[in-house]
């Protein structure tokens, strides 16, 4: 995992410039993934007319036996989300898909949190 300061610099860089706010998701998403090597990066909005699975308690669900997981790519073997706050509450979520089993390690979580508190 490289070093978080130069990404979160970059990330901050480009929240500040002008432009439209789809354009700085796909920059940010593009910058995330491009730093790590991750396979797929989203970002998605959260808002109060969507309900789903919100926690997971228990062993690693396996996406690929899980009924209720949604994947982009349909090789998807792994997933981590972590959510992105704002004023006490979950205004988005910062997604990463692997097409690798258990691909993602507590760096990677901290390293997502990291960026998911700059967003």
């Amino acid at each position: 995992m490289p070093d978080s300061a130069p990404i979160l610099k970059r990330l901050r860089e480009i929240l500040s410039i002008s432009g439209d706010r789809v354009g700085k998701a796909r920059r940010i998403s593009a910058a995330i993934r491009e730093t790590v090597g991750y396979r797929w990066v989203g970002i998605y909005d959260v808002s109060e007319d969507e309900i789903g699975v919100v926690a997971w308690s228990g062993p690693k669900a396996r996406v690929t036996r899980d009924t209720r997981h949604l994947t982009t790519l349909g090789t998807t073997r792994s997933e981590i989300v972590v959510p992105v706050l704002k004023g006490g509450g979950v205004v988005g979520l910062l997604d990463v898909e692997s097409d690798l089993t258990d691909a993602f390690s507590e760096e990677d979580r901290r390293f997502l949190e990291e960026c998911a508190v700059v967003l």
